[in-house]
């Protein structure tokens, strides 16, 4: 087994590697997202959002999908059962203030006719789908609850909980979303993936979800290839969401009964090797999409 210190350490070097060997230059980057249209799935807060205001800085019209439309709606799904913080509402605000257009669309991800119906309304409404980020992840909450528990304990709904609004979601989306693509022969599908597909972390069902969704962007990548789509897996590393801040991974810590570790504040982290801004992810995946070379990216 190898322990997730090792499998992030490893991922990190091989980003140096490959930043430092693969030739690049800003010129070969699209002015501007004005004009395409995006979708960001689990888009209320975190990456999600992060990405989500990344890509309206950019000139896109974002969509973002979630289940708290407002402020006001009751979410416990954070850490401890807690409210969560954020909403659809106010990340397409941030959006907006960016420069962007955001447009909230409550969905559970995990019902697929209503992910289906979204999508379909999307193309309705703008005629086309450039960009897809599939984000969604529902078992934030959940996961610091069993860390510490062997599989066999946790029962078998535990895959469905960590991987129904996740690994499954992001193939229904990526399923209808690339018949749109495919026809207008470009585009762009993101998969939100982890290091803990690589190494063990939090849970077996995790790393089995996060292992599997790197083998879709692969496999799809070669169906995709055909009809100029590109598809891409993209690991964060540790982001200093609001869950990050609220004790979800000093919580981990004192569950697996290691000293708990600090409580990361979300506040800009450029160049720490504890976690990096949510903003910072959304820039990424905003350049990614800009590069005119990215299809010689698609299936990595």
């Amino acid at each position: 087994m190898v322990p997730w210190r090792t499998a992030f350490f490893a991922a990190l070097l091989a980003l140096v590697a490959y930043n430092f060997t693969t030739p690049y230059s800003p010129s070969n980057l699209e002015p501007t997202l004005a004009g395409k249209v995006a979708i960001v799935t689990g888009g209320s807060r975190g990456i999600g959002k992060g990405i989500a205001i990344g890509l309206g800085e950019a000139g896109a019209t974002v969509y973002i999908t979630g289940r708290t439309l407002s402020p006001t709606s009751t979410n416990t799904g954070g850490p401890g059962g807690k409210p969560q913080k954020g909403s659809l509402e106010e990340t397409c605000a941030e959006v907006e203030k960016a420069g962007g257009k955001c447009i909230p669309a409550a969905v559970d991800n995990g019902d697929d006719n209503q992910l289906a119906s979204f999508l379909d309304k999307v193309v309705q409404e703008q005629g086309r789908i450039d960009i897809l980020v599939n984000n969604a992840f529902s078992a934030v909450s959940q996961l610091p609850k069993t860390v510490g528990k062997p599989f066999w304990e946790k029962g078998p709904e535990m895959w469905d909980i960590v991987n129904n609004v996740g690994l499954r979601s992001h193939y229904i989306a990526s399923t209808h979303t690339a018949q749109h693509m495919t026809k207008a022969k470009s585009g762009l599908i993101v998969n939100v993936g982890s290091f803990g597909g690589l190494g063990y972390i939090f849970d077996v069902a995790y790393g089995i979800g996060k292992a599997a969704m790197d083998r879709m962007a692969h496999d799809m990548a070669i169906e995709l290839a055909t009809d100029n789509v590109t598809m891409v897996s993209l690991w964060p590393g540790l982001v200093a969401t609001e869950n990050v801040a609220d004790g979800a991974i000093s919580g981990t810590a004192e569950r697996r009964g290691a000293a708990p570790g600090p409580k990361f504040e979300p506040t800009p982290l450029m160049g720490s090797p504890l976690a990096e801004t949510p903003l910072f992810v959304g820039r990424t995946v905003a350049a990614l999409a800009r590069d005119r070379s990215k299809f010689d990216l698609t299936g990595k």
